[in-house]
């Protein structure tokens, strides 16, 4: 991952209050909901890679999943922690970078997933941080990735590589890309470009569900 974006997200979390961050939403994303509602993802053990303040992880717990967070921001941690005892939620939380530090995670999963991580990790680290996923899953585990589309004008704008009002730099993606990203490890169940409504104003996100090959 970016260091530089990495410290400042750890920032963000330490000077801002979890109102004020944007992409802190307590409400889990529509496509998440789908895939445990459809049964499409039914529970198991879980992963979420990218966790923030574990809203999305808390969740999943009340869903009946075995869900672990993992974040490379120790604040977000702890926060994560904190909200997960508040609401009495079973939750297992640590830090890890999910591209330098996959070791750390020391198990397997059926099911992981990202969702705003993705557009963090720029392209030359992103076939690490797949194969990385690959390599937590078990045969046949399924995996949601969620992205910023390069379609999506919610930050003003173009170009691949866009600086936000956080001064973070992200990078927006096309669906061909993550195709070719994707396909070599996983089978595409599903690739859209959707609109997710955001704290401001919605994004357009690239959501790809896929299989472990």
């Amino acid at each position: 991952m970016d260091k530089e974006n990495e410290f400042q997200i750890d920032d963000v979390y330490k000077d801002m209050s979890l109102d004020e961050i944007p992409w802190n939403i307590q409400t889990p994303p529509p496509p998440l909901v789908e895939l445990v509602d459809s049964g499409k993802v039914q529970p198991c053990k879980a992963i979420d890679l990218g966790c923030g303040a574990g809203n999305y992880a808390i969740y999943l717990a009340g869903r009946g999943f075995d869900i672990t967070g993992v974040d490379g921001s120790p604040t977000a941690i702890r926060i994560a922690k904190k909200n997960a005892k508040t609401k009495r939620a079973k939750c297992n939380f640590i830090v890890v970078d999910a591209v330098e530090e996959p070791h750390k995670l020391g198990q397997s999963w059926d099911f992981a997933y990202d969702w705003g991580l993705l557009h963090h990790i720029f392209p030359e680290q992103r076939q690490k941080y797949v194969e990385n996923v690959h390599r937590i899953l078990n045969p046949r585990g399924k995996y949601l990735s969620a992205c910023f589309s390069e379609k999506d004008a919610g930050f003003g704008g173009s170009g691949k590589y866009r600086k936000t009002r956080l001064r973070s730099t992200l990078y927006f993606s096309c669906e061909d890309e993550l195709r070719q990203l994707f396909e070599p490890y996983f089978a595409i169940i599903d690739l859209q470009t959707v609109q997710i409504s955001g704290k401001c104003k919605p994004h357009m996100f690239n959501c790809v569900f896929m299989e472990r090959k």
